[in-house]
């Protein structure tokens, strides 16, 4: 993701100026109204949105209880939940502010105390569901990671007509460990260790299956095996397997 240096600026100034304040707060343990003030300051000095244009609090977002929204050109692109420095964050803060986006069709939801910070996405299926795209700490995320820009570009004021955040959702329903853990199963990382093994050991030889157990039940977390997600990552590497098959058998066909 290309960061303009005008951007690169901004970010830099505004964790220079909100690191230090962010780090004190859950200390003084500030209420959630202080918190939103600290909110709305880093919303507009680090990631560029017009405080009094673009920040849209409660009372005017036709009744909603979330505390913020980010509002851009008439539109919605994201609500904001903000809990008190001193609280931590849990999914079941999201409710109120994923009920409203769900009913109005705004799919991006922030939830920070200012000091943690963490972006969802919404599901509108039946049910409906959310997950966490992304999360950092304001007083520990750094310029120096590219992983950290990264981040940090995705929420700027820069980004929001563009692609930047489908495609970093995107990538983080890739680059996470339960597909990591599905493709580690697979029968070509399977056979490659195999014969690396045997290439490496003296001729040792060892089975597909005998791998499998040791990777499921010695190397792989148990959570990264077992439940929805490992289930969704599961479906995601099949169904990539399977649209690589059909590719591969068109180009034999022509």
């Amino acid at each position: 993701m290309r960061i303009p240096k005008k951007t690169q600026d901004r970010l830099a100034a505004g964790l220079r100026k909100y690191q230090k304040i962010v780090r004190k707060l859950a200390e003084r343990d500030i209420s959630e109204a202080d918190t939103v003030t600290v909110v709305k300051d880093i919303l507009c000095d680090v990631f560029g949105y017009d405080k009094y244009e673009e920040l849209t609090s409660e009372q005017q977002i036709r009744g909603t209880f979330c505390d913020l929204a980010i509002q851009v050109d008439g539109k919605v692109h994201y609500l904001a939940e903000v809990k008190s420095a001193g609280t931590t964050l849990a999914e079941n803060h999201l409710r109120q502010a994923v009920n409203y986006g769900a009913h109005e069709g705004i799919e991006w939801v922030i939830l920070t105390n200012a000091i943690d910070w963490k972006v969802y996405r919404i599901s509108f299926g039946k049910p409906v569901n959310w997950e966490e795209v992304c999360s950092f700490n304001m007083g520990a995320i750094t310029l120096r990671s590219k992983e950290d820009q990264e981040k940090l570009a995705i929420l700027c004021r820069e980004n929001i007509a563009s692609e930047a955040l489908e495609s970093f959702h995107k990538k983080a329903q890739i680059l996470n460990r339960y597909v990591i853990a599905e493709l580690l199963q697979t029968d070509s990382v399977v056979g490659l260790v195999r014969r690396e093994i045997k290439k490496l050991f003296d001729g040792t030889k060892v089975t597909d299956e005998q791998l499998r157990i040791i990777l499921t039940n010695g190397v792989i977390k148990r959570d990264a095996l077992d439940g929805d997600e490992p289930k969704a990552a599961k479906a995601k590497v099949k169904k990539a397997t399977n649209s690589l098959a059909r590719k591969a058998a068109k180009k034999v066909q022509s």
